[in-house]
């Protein structure tokens, strides 16, 4: 991150402890970092090594144990649940390793559902997401169920679904880890290309150097640790 570059997201003596049994257990331990309007990042690490805990403490899915999040001036670890739940519709995407559609509904209508459940007109809505299907290349599969998809074509939709509310924040937990490696590449271009085209600020863990090399930062997170590595040192 350059120095006149502003951070968007602050984390501060960031701190996770699980109870396990009798001891507890600690996940990580003062992690601090930031990242700026409009930065690519990768966080890369082990399983187990807590990046996914770390991407749902950073969208307030899950509360730190100590430590600080700031998005803007707003103090994530203070909101209560209400306004975390808030900031998240806002402000916030998803995508996970597996889409979490709902197989019953179609393609537009998943990707639809977040501006429905919000009480937003329903044509204006079908619309919206037919605009979105289309950023994707997915138009013409508008009318399938998940189900009658591929498994790049449901990681599109689920990425439609996590952009139609315009969030500025995009948090991606192994987008392409369920894919081979052709489709993981072509969900990667996609990734990249929305960041760029509708200028969000991406946090993305993945176990794909390949894809974390083409960010614009890498941080690794080992043993309760966070450390920043150039991304071109990734192994290949």
């Amino acid at each position: 991150m350059h120095l006149t570059d502003k951070p968007v997201l602050r984390i501060e003596g960031l701190k996770k402890v699980f109870r396990s049994g009798k001891s507890d257990l600690v996940l990580f331990d003062n992690l601090s970092f930031q990242v700026a309007k409009g930065e690519m990042l990768a966080i890369v690490g082990e399983s187990g090594a807590g990046k996914s805990t770390l991407l749902h403490i950073v969208g307030a899915l899950d509360r730190a144990s100590a430590g600080d999040v700031y998005f803007a001036n707003l103090h994530l670890t203070s909101l209560s649940e209400n306004a975390a739940a808030e900031f998240r519709n806002r402000e916030v995407g998803f995508v996970w390793q597996f889409h979490y559609l709902l197989p019953e509904f179609t393609a537009l209508e998943n990707v639809a559902m977040p501006l429905l459940l919000r009480g937003h007109p329903r044509q204006e809505t079908q619309a919206e997401a037919s605009q979105w299907l289309r950023e994707v290349g997915l138009d013409q599969r508008s009318h399938h169920r998940s189900g009658e998809l591929s498994g790049g074509e449901q990681q599109r939709v689920a990425l439609a679904r996590a952009l139609i509310t315009q969030p500025k924040l995009l948090l991606a937990d192994e987008p392409t880890g369920d894919l081979d490696s052709r489709t993981a590449d072509s969900v990667f271009e996609l990734i990249a290309k929305l960041h760029r085209d509708y200028q969000l600020t991406s946090l993305i863990a993945t176990h794909n150097f390949a894809f974390a090399r083409r960010c614009q930062r890498v941080l690794r997170l080992q043993q309760g640790r966070i450390e920043e590595v150039a991304p071109e040192t990734l192994p290949v």
